[in-house]
This record gives C-alpha cells, sequence and structure tokens, in this order.
C-alpha cells in the first residue's frame, strides 16, 4: 500500500468520524422542534450537546484540510464544482454556533425563539446536504480532461443524491434521538425512545434502498459486507432501543454510520470523483494525489497530532457523561 491509498483510508476514517460524532448533533438540533415540547425541554436539548459540538466539528475541518494537503486535485474540483451547496453547509454551520452562544445572552422570547428556529434549520439543512454532497460523489459527476467539474446545480439533484441527503437527514436524527434518551432523563427520555423508534423504522427503509443502489452500481464483495454490517447494526439498534438499552442502541447506530460511510469509500476507491463523461477523465488516488514527500511529511504530522485529539476528546465526554432533565435548568432570568 503506498502513501496516497494510506491518506485516502486516513480521509475516510476522519469522514467517518465527523458523521458519527457531528451526526447526533445535528439529530439533536434536529429535536429540539420535533421532541421539545417547551423552552425548557429545548434547554436540556441544547445542553446535551452543548459542551461537545464544537469540538465534533474538529473532525470537518481536520477532513477537509487533510483533503487539500494530500488530494490537491480533488480537493479544487469537488470545491468548486460543490461551490452553492458548499457554502450553504458553512454558512449554516457558521450561523449553528453563533445561535448556540447567542441564545441565552437575552432573556427576551423573540430573541431565544429566533435562534432557536436557526439552530433547528441549521442542522437540518448540513444533516441532508452532507448526503447530496456524497451521493454525488460516489455516483460520479461531470469531469472533463481537465479534471474540472462542468456540470451545473441541478446536475447534483439527482434521484440518486436526493435520497442519500434523505438518508443521512433521517439516519442522524435517529442517532440524536437515541443519543438524547442517552443523555435525559424523565419523560423527555421516554418520549425520546418513542419517537427513535418511528425515525429508526424510516430510516432503515431509505437506508436500505440507498446502499443497496450502491451495491449494484459500483459495489463489491468489500462493500457488500459493510452493506450487511450496517443493515444487521441498524436493526440492532431499534431492538435495543426499544429493550431501553440506550447505551447499546447509541453503539450500534453509531456502527450503522460507520459501516455506511466505509461502504461509500470501498465503493469509491480508487477513485475520488468519478467522471460519468469518461472514466479516463476520473480523479484517483494517483492521479489526484500530492507528491510522496509531502504524504510523507503529513504522516509524520498526523502520527503525532492524531492521538492528542482523540484523547482530549474522549476526556470532555467522560467529564460530561452525566444525565440531565428539566429539573436541572435554572429558571430564566
Amino acid at each position: 500500500m503506498q502513501l496516497h491509498d494510506v491518506w485516502f483510508v486516513l480521509i475516510a476514517v476522519l469522514w467517518t468520524g465527523y458523521f458519527f460524532l457531528e451526526g447526533f448533533d445535528f439529530g439533536v438540533g434536529v429535536l429540539t422542534k420535533l421532541l421539545a415540547r417547551d423552552r425548557t425541554e429545548r434547554r436540556v436539548l441544547i445542553n446535551t450537546i452543548g459542551p461537545v459540538w464544537d469540538g465534533n466539528e474538529v473532525w470537518l475541518l481536520t477532513a477537509g484540510g487533510a483533503t487539500f494537503a494530500a488530494f490537491p486535485e480533488w480537493y479544487a474540483t469537488l470545491f468548486s464544482g460543490f461551490y452553492l451547496p458548499l457554502l450553504v453547509i458553512l454558512v449554516c454551520l457558521i450561523v449553528r454556533g453563533v445561535a448556540f452562544e447567542y441564545r441565552a445572552k437575552r432573556s427576551e422570547e423573540r430573541w431565544q425563539r429566533n435562534w432557536e428556529h436557526a439552530i433547528f434549520w441549521t442542522s437540518l439543512l448540513p444533516a441532508f446536504l452532507w448526503g447530496v454532497a456524497f451521493g454525488n460523489i460516489v455516483h460520479g459527476v461531470k469531469i472533463d480532461a481537465h479534471k474540472e467539474y462542468v456540470g451545473g446545480v441541478l446536475d447534483l439533484l439527482n434521484p440518486y443524491a436526493l435520497l442519500g441527503g434523505l438518508v443521512t437527514l433521517t439516519l442522524f436524527t435517529f442517532h440524536g434521538a437515541v443519543f438524547t434518551a442517552l443523555k435525559t432523563v424523565g419523560d423527555i427520555r421516554e418520549r425520546a425512545r418513542r419517537m427513535a423508534t418511528g425515525l429508526g423504522l424510516v430510516a432503515a427503509v431509505l437506508a436500505a434502498a440507498f446502499l443497496i443502489w450502491t451495491q449494484a452500481h459500483r459495489g463489491d464483495g468489500a462493500s457488500l459486507v459493510a452493506l450487511v454490517v450496517a443493515v444487521v447494526a441498524l436493526l440492532a439498534a431499534l431492538g435495543a432501543n426499544r429493550a431501553g438499552r440506550e447505551g447499546w442502541a447509541f453503539s450500534f447506530s453509531g456502527v450503522t454510520i460507520i459501516a455506511a460511510v466505509a461502504m461509500l469509500f470501498l465503493t469509491l476507491f480508487p477513485n475520488v470523483m468519478p467522471s460519468t463523461l469518461n472514466d479516463a477523465w476520473s480523479l484517483t488516488v494517483t492521479n489526484a494525489s500530492s507528491s510522496p514527500y509531502t504524504l510523507k511529511i503529513m504522516t509524520w504530522c498526523a502520527g503525532i497530532a492524531t492521538p492528542i485529539v482523540v484523547l482530549y476528546q474522549g476526556w470532555t465526554y467522560w467529564v460530561f457523561r452525566k444525565r440531565i432533565g428539566t429539573q436541572h435548568i435554572a429558571e430564566a432570568h
């Protein structure tokens, strides 16, 4: 295995970690409108992810930076071709961070309600658009002989990519509902479990259709194994949630996301962006990568920095591991 293959695997791991971690806090953001009945319950939901949401986004920054350094041709084509949807995601992430920090700065109901609307929409849109983006990456887009995207925005809104967006939206929301049940007490915990059952069933149908379509289009034996693991893990998550075993349910929903993302990257390799115009024009791990010297330096840096990031983020989750409920929310000023 050469260094460009290693970095393809590392980037896949970074995106998998991002979807696993940011997936549940996107889901919790969506649930602030679907599950919470009043402002106090919305505060409970926001507080479950308050200490960790910004740390989860570190994985996105690292994945983007690694792609830029290891595969500059992939980065350039991806960000120029997908400029509008990626810009929408970026704006959502900026507004979402501001909403978390500014919501409680003033006590007026209208002020807080507007920021709560912002949290909901800036959680829902990225959860959907990431699925659309990765659906297009795996399915292939219009790339010419100069490695440039020559399609339009409407070309990105094809049935396969839109189905991918619905899968990530429902799967992340299910993941968030299971996380809410794991992190809360009282009535909100029970309602989160009931909602997770419905969300999980919808996500299972959509995910099965999307992954089977992916397997039929580009799959092989390894991707088939990942597909089976994803489906079995999702069913196990539903069973554990129904039995009230929130820890196991969250673990299995996480395995579902990990296996599904792994399947996408397995079907993609050795391409990084297939061309639908001519297979010879596809971007691959070979023709899109940086020089061996650059990849070698990056490997040393990643070997030193990655364990530190994982350790401090794991410590954060350990510190804020306890459940919370409405009784832990102080009265508003």
